[in-house]
């Protein structure tokens, strides 16, 4: 992570931190630090702590040097969670529609302008909270090295029974349509399926670009420039929006998944000082 947890203990320390969040993807890892050396609107960077995100990934600057070694491809680790945020936490080449600074805020697709009265027309039996049709939302399949089945928030991820785990989060956003047609949330899903033995959802989303892959933290709305997430996290972030029926949100909301996901949960803003990122190789 950082310097402040480069030490086996520590990190043990911060994973027990991320076991506690069962029921919020998003919730606040303690433990933070910052340095008041370095400002942002927020107030002191945390310059103590490691590479954060969400961050724009069509920018490879960064000057955060903290090291970690890059998780595994994602089908040798074991799938934890799956959750979703309204809107885009990142920034990339097809979501750049800044939306506002808000825990609602973040980036939508850049096609949302373009979307036909029939796309974006009202879905009635939406289960979905906080999506609806013309919304962007960005979806994280969380992947652990621990020897754990999915489940509820990212405490799933980090069991007790884990030291110092690998984390890496597959990324794909999505501009939600009223259109059976779209692609069909279902079909990225985990049903109880595995592949080599591993935890893996049904699909992961392709032909929306080569994903890019950076060193990083957790996200979610509690954290900021002068709040960060000390976990190590290797992302791989699509740079591409797709189109996602709605429909197939709320089926996923209605099969009783084992995440306990019945709603999108909000966003951390873009994380913009080059003390706070990592270069992107």
């Amino acid at each position: 992570m950082t310097t402040f947890f480069k030490t086996t203990l520590i990190l043990g320390i911060a994973a027990l931190a991320l076991a506690a969040c069962k029921t919020d993807p998003t919730a606040k890892i303690e433990n933070t630090k910052t340095d008041s050396l370095a400002m942002s609107a927020d107030g002191p960077l945390c310059t103590t702590m490691g590479p954060q995100t969400p961050r724009d990934i069509s920018s490879k600057m960064g000057l955060n040097t903290t090291m970690f070694d890059m998780a595994p491809a994602s089908a040798a680790m074991n799938l934890c969670n799956i959750h979703t945020h309204t809107n885009a936490e990142h920034k990339g080449p097809g979501f750049e529609v800044f939306v506002n600074d808000t825990d609602t805020g973040g980036y939508a697709c850049n096609g949302t302008a373009d979307l036909t009265a029939a796309e974006k027309a009202p879905y009635a039996d939406n289960d979905y909270n906080g999506v609806q049709s013309g919304k962007t939302i960005e979806v994280h399949w969380v992947h652990t090295s621990c020897d754990t089945t999915p489940g509820e928030g990212l405490g799933a991820c980090v069991p007790s029974t884990c030291e110092n785990p690998t984390l890496r989060v597959e990324t794909q956003v999505f501009l939600v349509v009223n259109d059976r047609s779209a692609a069909d949330f279902m079909d990225y899903a985990y049903q109880g399926n595995k592949a080599a033995g591993m935890h893996q959802p049904k699909a992961l989303p392709t032909g929306t670009g080569s994903p890019v892959v950076f060193r990083g933290s957790t996200t979610g709305p509690s954290y900021s420039q002068s709040v960060c997430s000390p976990a190590q996290v290797t992302w791989s972030v699509r740079p591409q929006c797709q189109k996602l029926d709605i429909a197939s949100l709320d089926a996923w909301a209605e099969s009783g998944n084992v995440f306990n996901e019945t709603k999108s949960h909000g966003v951390r803003q873009l994380v913009t000082a080059p003390e706070l990122l990592s270069e992107i190789k």
